[in-house]
């Protein structure tokens, strides 16, 4: 995998978005809310990118707030 490589969180709501974004950040994983990208869809207009090799990380906090997610595609 490259250090390069992105994923995203599909999320159901923004807020789902905006309340990810912060248990990722206070846990030190960098991520940032964008537009879902054109090639995947969603219910929701908001994805939170991530860096591939921390999708673990990032689905155990989740699982963790027990915030609901769609799935975690790697870009």
């Amino acid at each position: 995998m490259s250090p390069d490589a992105y994923a995203v969180i599909l999320v159901n709501s923004t807020s789902h978005a905006v309340r990810i974004e912060k248990l990722l950040a206070q846990r030190g994983i960098a991520c940032k809310m964008i537009p879902v990208p054109r090639s995947i869809s969603s219910d929701c207009g908001a994805c939170v990118r991530i860096r591939a090799r921390e999708s673990e990380a990032a689905r155990q906090v989740i699982k963790e707030a027990a915030v609901e997610i769609q799935e975690i595609v790697d870009v």
